[in-house]
């Protein structure tokens, strides 16, 4: 069983330089929101395909992408999914990023849950304590 450990910067970095394919879960047009200026700066560096997840915006789009509004609806496994949601929701996007085929699982700051990080920690590849929106300003 792996021990639960806050991932290193370095592992977090690794994990966001290999992968190609980003699905952000929770996105909001709402500039002043986390989801919205983090996917705006990982979007800025141009290093990804970047899918937006969020079944209120379905159909709109946020930053120029088509809002979806589920993983299920992206074309292509995603290798990280980004969690922009309450604590409370996450079971369910993991679960989901699991049936997506997903190879990460990074829960942004404040979406920590750690009963669900240890129940699938053996399961998918679980990040957080690191934003990706930091990390990205390392790309």
């Amino acid at each position: 069983m792996r021990e639960l450990h806050h991932p290193h910067r370095d592992e977090a970095l690794d994990v966001l330089r290999s992968a190609k394919v980003v699905a952000v879960v929770g996105i909001s047009p709402d500039p002043e929101r986390p989801s919205y200026y983090v996917s705006e700066r990982l979007l800025s560096k141009g290093m990804h395909r970047v899918y937006f997840i969020n079944p209120k915006y379905a159909g709109e789009e946020i930053l120029g992408l088509k809002v979806l509004s589920s993983l299920k609806d992206i074309p292509e496994p995603p290798d990280i999914v980004n969690v922009f949601r309450n604590p409370a929701h996450i079971e369910p996007v993991v679960e989901e990023a699991l049936r997506a085929g997903a190879k990460c699982v990074w829960l942004q700051p404040g979406c920590e849950n750690m009963e669900v990080i240890q129940r699938y920690k053996d399961r998918i590849n679980i990040l957080w304590n690191a934003c990706i929106g930091v990390e990205a300003g390392y790309l």
